[in-house]
């Protein structure tokens, strides 16, 4: 189940469907890197991040292809989404809190509640709030973000060019999820203009 899925998809046949399980083993993970980051096991955790955040594809691409698309799903897809990112970025936040500023993450996980608060009020009342490409890269570099700062972690503060693009990737996560916000917040007021 994938945000870019038709609110009026058809319906799987059972609620732990592939897709929905694939969703759930990928919020397992997702605490998990959290846990993997407090405890210093900072390889096993970016490792485990890349993996839960790569696959994201596959549980919207086989529920589009074998007609497995469940209301569940369509909650359960972008919720772990916003598991995977924020798990990883509160963790990082207490292990190297000078590279990554609490005030970023606040800034992130602000858009990520705010969107699913839009998504839930569109999408009970019957309407589309497909994921916008924009919303698609800001993921991406929020991903790239917590990738580098695991390496960061890894190899030490010391490595001055993996810092400055650490910063740079921070930065850019950070512009480009609030650009996209601001895209969505346009989206619904079109929608309740033309409702």
């Amino acid at each position: 189940m994938d945000e870019n899925q038709p609110a009026n998809s058809q319906k799987g046949g059972t609620i732990w469907n592939v897709p929905n399980s694939l969703s759930m083993a990928r919020l397992i993970l997702a605490v998990l890197v959290g846990f993997l980051i407090e405890w210093k096991f900072f390889f096993a955790a970016m490792i485990i991040f890349i993996i839960a955040a790569s696959t994201d594809f596959v549980d919207g691409w086989w529920a589009r292809r074998y007609g497995q698309v469940t209301k569940l799903g369509r909650v359960l897809d972008p919720f772990v989404d916003k598991i995977i990112i924020t798990a990883a970025l509160v963790a990082l936040v207490g292990a190297i809190g000078s590279k990554v500023p609490a005030w970023m993450v606040t800034v992130i996980i602000g858009r990520e509640l705010l969107i699913t608060s839009l998504r839930a009020m569109v999408e009970g009342k019957g309407g589309d709030f497909s994921a916008r490409w924009l919303g698609k890269w800001k993921m991406l570099f929020q991903c790239a973000a917590i990738v580098s700062s695991l390496l960061l972690l890894l190899y030490g503060t010391t490595q001055t060019w993996l810092s400055i693009a650490t910063t740079i990737l921070l930065w850019v996560a950070v512009i480009s999820t609030v650009a996209s916000g601001f895209d969505y917040v346009v989206k619904v007021v079109q929608l309740n203009k033309q409702a």
